[in-house]
C-alpha cells in the first residue's frame, strides 16, 4: 500500500512539474500594475516603472513617454491604465498600482513606510513635475509676489506641508529645519484680518491648499501688508484662464509641464515665478513588502 501511495504521489510531482508548478506558490504568470491613465501622470508611473528595473523606454521621449515607447519589458507584467482615483482599490486584484499620494494618504499609506519606490523628484528647472506659483508675465517681477514666493519657501511652510499631509506633498524648496510639535495646530487654528492690506487672490484646485494658511501666518510675522484669498476652481482648466485674463493675481495648482501644455495650447502670457511643492507618485502593493518581492512574483522575459 505504500508503494502504490508513492507512486501516486511521484506521478502527481510529475504532472505539476511538467504544467510548470513549484511547491513555492505555482507558476508565475504575468502579473499586472495599475498605473494611471491621465497623460501626463501615466507618463511619470512609465518613468517610475523603468527606474524600477521593471521596463526600458525610449530615451527620446523623455519626460513624457507613452506605453508605445515601452522598447523591453524586463519582467513578465502587464501595465493596466486605470481611473487614478480607483488604484487604491485595486491593490488587492493587481500585484501592485502606482498611485498620488492625494489618493495614497487617505487610506493610510505613507510613502515612506509603505511604497515599494518613491519618484524621484528632484529641485530645480529641470523636473517638469514641481508645482509652481504662476502670474501674469508682464507683473511676474512685482515685490509683492516676490514676498508671498520667499513667505512660502519657509521652515513653517516646509514642516507644515510634511506633517499636515503625511508626505503626500514635499517641499520643492531648501529650507533650514524646523522643529515644532505643534506646528499643524498652530496654522490650522491661525486666522489673519485683510484690513488694511493689499489682497492678493490666488486660485487654487482641489482641496489640499492650507499651507497658504502658512504662508499668510509667515506674511504676518515679516510685518507684511499682504492678505492672501484664496478663489478655488473646480476644473483645472479654470485658474490659467482666469490670471491671464486679470480675474485673480496668481495661481498654484498645477506643475510646470501642465503650465507650459496649457500655454502652447492656449497662447496664455502666463510665467512661473516660484516653486511650491512635489507631489511624488509611489508605488504600492499589497502581496510584495519590497521590490525584489514584487519581481519574484513573476519572472524576467528572458
Amino acid at each position: 500500500m505504500k508503494k502504490i501511495f508513492k507512486k501516486i504521489i511521484g506521478s502527481i510531482g510529475i504532472v505539476f512539474g511538467i504544467l510548470g508548478f513549484s511547491a513555492c506558490g505555482g507558476n508565475k504568470d504575468k502579473i499586472k500594475i495599475g498605473v494611471p491613465n491621465d497623460g501626463t501622470n501615466q507618463s511619470r508611473a512609465i518613468k517610475l516603472l523603468e527606474s524600477a528595473g521593471l521596463i526600458e523606454v525610449d530615451s527620446s521621449a523623455g519626460y513624457t513617454p507613452e506605453l508605445k515607447d515601452i522598447t523591453k519589458y524586463i519582467y513578465n507584467i502587464e501595465i493596466v491604465p486605470t481611473a487614478a482615483n480607483t488604484l487604491p482599490s485595486l491593490l488587492d486584484d493587481y500585484a501592485a498600482c502606482v498611485i498620488n499620494g492625494t489618493y495614497a494618504t487617505p487610506i493610510g499609506l505613507v510613502p515612506s513606510k509603505d511604497a515599494l519606490i518613491i519618484e524621484k523628484q528632484e529641485e530645480g528647472e529641470v523636473n517638469p513635475y514641481v508645482n509652481i506659483i504662476v502670474a501674469r508675465t508682464a507683473d511676474k517681477d512685482k515685490e509683492i509676489y516676490k514676498k508671498i514666493v520667499d513667505a512660502y519657501h519657509t521652515p513653517l511652510v516646509a514642516e507644515y506641508l510634511l506633517k499636515k499631509y503625511n508626505e503626500a506633498f514635499y517641499p520643492a524648496f531648501d529650507y533650514e529645519s524646523y522643529s515644532s510639535a505643534t506646528v499643524v495646530e498652530d496654522v490650522d487654528g491661525y486666522s489673519s484680518s485683510k484690513t488694511g492690506k493689499e489682497i492678493v487672490k490666488v486660485g487654487v484646485c482641489g482641496a489640499s491648499n492650507e499651507q497658504w494658511k502658512a504662508v499668510q501666518k509667515v506674511l504676518d510675522e515679516n510685518g507684511e501688508n499682504i492678505y492672501i484669498e484664496l478663489v478655488e476652481f473646480s476644473a483645472y482648466n479654470l485658474p490659467n484662464e482666469a490670471l491671464n485674463s486679470g480675474d485673480i493675481d496668481l495661481n498654484a495648482f498645477q506643475h510646470k509641464a501642465y503650465l507650459d501644455s496649457e500655454i502652447e495650447k492656449e497662447g496664455y502670457a502666463i510665467s512661473a515665478i516660484g516653486d511650491t511643492l512635489i507631489a511624488p507618485l509611489s508605488l504600492y502593493s499589497n502581496k510584495a513588502d519590497s521590490l525584489e518581492k514584487l519581481k519574484n512574483l513573476t519572472t524576467k522575459t528572458e
